[in-house]
């Protein structure tokens, strides 16, 4: 740091953030850490890490304590049939995730970034500064002195100011989504998936979900994509109780009526689609560069990716990270991302077609066939598969989606 000058400000401190300004710390640099909430604070989300953010957090040796480890889900169709997805171990994963609260994940992964050295700062991030060049250089916060830094990354959510400062965004393309959770006393150890129709044959344009917590608090939820309008998020909410009904009357949620804790929603940006994630010295990471699963809403793994990637690009190159953290980007989120993103787009508006799917999916027959394949290809986990039947039907899954998106993707 020169004077009151940073290295680099980091915008948003959940897990791109937080991995983000570690990194950077413990390569040197002198890191400001700005998040508008003290820690811990909550955040809406199924609070499951994926088995390549299992991966992540060991490599960077990172040791979060107190989890519960889940290995295979179960996805439950619209005439609640129940089909059991492996989850098994690849050459560069394990074959497990875990669950925990992200109020206490997201306070670890805070606190072992401070403690490598980052400063953190409990501020909301205001008039954005630039430089004589144009560039952006910084914030005015809410509650002190402004910080300016050489680079700025943003990992501030789907709603990014930083993004938006940036100029790296364009709403009206963006695949928007939106969740609202709920914690719940329930004995469930295993995650649930339900494709939910709303009436018959009309399926709900996400998924609902009853995730394994710990010490028996279950995490039930409602997510829905929204493609670029976004007042139909509100949705999620008029269906809620609706949806937890029907997980009752099927004998999927076991708890009271009384055990539901209040709701929480949340934004999603998900298919790298409407956001371009690096220019400059402007980085963009996790939900800020619509780094999130287009087919099952997961976000952690590849926030903490992207997170580490921007700070090695950084780390690398202060001047000019953009290109490395950009080619990055685009060969390990890409191939999955622009393929499964104009899926997402194609068949979110059309409830017949969701709920179609989701019953021949969930079929008796078709589920035992496609259950291993699916598992891979939904997870994004065939890079790094090991040899097996399902890892080809995942292949095959994803050479013909890149056919029938060849065009929607510009080819």
């Amino acid at each position: 740091m020169r004077g009151d000058r940073f290295d680099v400000l980091v915008v948003g401190s959940g897990p791109a953030g937080s991995v983000a300004a570690l990194v950077l710390a413990r390569g040197g640099a002198r890191v400001a850490l700005v998040d508008k909430t003290a820690f811990p604070r909550d955040k809406a989300c199924g609070d499951l890490v994926g088995p390549r953010g299992v991966r992540h957090l060991a490599d960077l040796h990172i040791d979060v304590a107190g989890t519960q480890r889940v290995d295979d889900m179960v996805v439950i169709g619209p005439t609640w049939r129940r089909v059991r997805l492996p989850c098994w171990e690849g050459d560069t994963y394990p074959g497990y995730g875990f669950a925990l609260p992200r109020a206490r994940f997201d306070a670890a992964l805070h606190e072992a970034a401070v403690a490598a050295g980052a400063q953190p700062f409990t501020a909301r991030v205001g008039q954005p500064l630039f430089d004589d060049n144009g560039e952006l250089d910084g914030f005015e916060l809410s509650d002190g002195p402004a910080v300016r830094a050489d680079a700025v990354i943003g990992a501030d959510g789907a709603t990014s100011r930083v993004a938006d400062a940036a100029g790296l965004v364009d709403p009206a393309r963006v695949l928007w989504g939106f969740a609202l959770r709920a914690y719940v006393e329930d004995p469930v150890r295993v995650p649930h998936i339900v494709f939910w129709e709303r009436e018959r044959w009309r399926g709900f344009p996400g998924y609902g979900w009853l995730f394994p917590g710990v010490g028996g608090r279950a995490n039930i939820g409602l997510g829905l994509g929204v493609l670029a309008e976004r007042s139909a998020g509100s949705e999620a909410a008029r269906c809620f109780d609706d949806f937890v009904a029907d997980m009752r009357r099927s004998g999927v949620l076991v708890s009271g009526d009384d055990s539901i804790a209040p709701r929480l929603g949340g934004w999603l940006k998900m298919g790298m689609v409407g956001t371009l994630a690096a220019r400059g010295r402007v980085l963009l990471c996790g939900d800020a560069a619509g780094l999130v699963n287009p087919l099952q809403g997961e976000g952690i793994s590849e926030a903490v990716g992207s997170g580490r990637a921007a700070a090695e690009a950084l780390l690398s190159d202060p001047a000019k990270p953009a290109h490395a953290y950009l080619a990055f980007l685009a060969a390990t989120y890409g191939p999955f991302h622009s393929v499964t993103a104009p899926v997402h787009a194609a068949i979110l508006p059309r409830p017949r077609a969701v709920a179609a799917l989701g019953r021949a999916l969930t079929a008796p027959g078709v589920s035992r066939a496609v259950a291993g394949g699916w598992s891979i290809f939904w997870n994004d986990l065939l890079v790094g598969a090991r040899p097996r039947p399902a890892r080809s039907q995942a292949a095959l899954a994803l050479k013909v989606g890149r056919a029938l998106t060849f065009r929607s993707r510009g080819g």
